[in-house]
């Protein structure tokens, strides 16, 4: 049996002085935080936020260490608080409602834009051949979905994906050439 294992055995069999929970826990973490601050990366990419994961997680453990029965489930219980208190973080996200009215956040530029990038893009959409310029312009322009532009133009939603598709290739082999 391990030095943890029989440390949790100990404490649960019998009464905890408060040195001896320290020193469970000591172990408890010193065995696994390098695996909860990996896996906490690996949730948010971002080394401070990882961090302060792993610190809730460790508070978290502390408070509730008596829960823990099985001393070889340790690692997925700290997984699993981990995992919980990043989703607390979402959960206390509140959102700044505006009282802005919603037509009041549309873009009211509606300047030709006559930048050469634009120009030659615009050159290149208009070479491409009707039956790929349409759907591109009904996706791009207008916000159709691919199952609405096949609607639009009576082909099958296959038919328009694989229009899209053709169009994007030959606008991209037109704007670098």
């Amino acid at each position: 049996m391990s030095d943890l294992t029989t440390t949790f055995a100990d404490a649960v069999s019998t009464p905890e002085s408060p040195s001896a929970r320290e020193i469970r826990f000591q172990a408890l973490i010193g065995k696994y935080m390098n695996d909860l601050f990996r896996y906490a990366y690996w949730l948010v990419h971002d080394r401070a936020v990882a961090e302060d994961l792993v610190q809730e997680t460790m508070l978290r453990a502390w408070k509730s260490m008596d829960r823990l029965q099985k001393p070889e489930a340790a690692k997925g219980w700290l997984i699993t608080i981990l995992r919980r208190e990043n989703a607390r973080r979402f959960e206390r996200f509140q959102p700044q409602f505006s009282a802005l009215p919603t037509e009041a956040l549309a873009d009211g530029h509606r300047d030709y834009d006559t930048s050469t990038e634009a120009f030659v893009l615009r050159n290149a959409i208009a070479e491409l051949p009707e039956d790929y310029r349409e759907p591109l312009l009904l996706q791009v322009i207008h916000g159709y979905s691919q199952k609405e532009i096949a609607a639009e133009l009576g082909i099958s939603v296959a038919g328009a994906g694989t229009r899209l598709f053709r169009a994007r290739k030959k606008l991209r082999a037109l704007v670098a050439s």
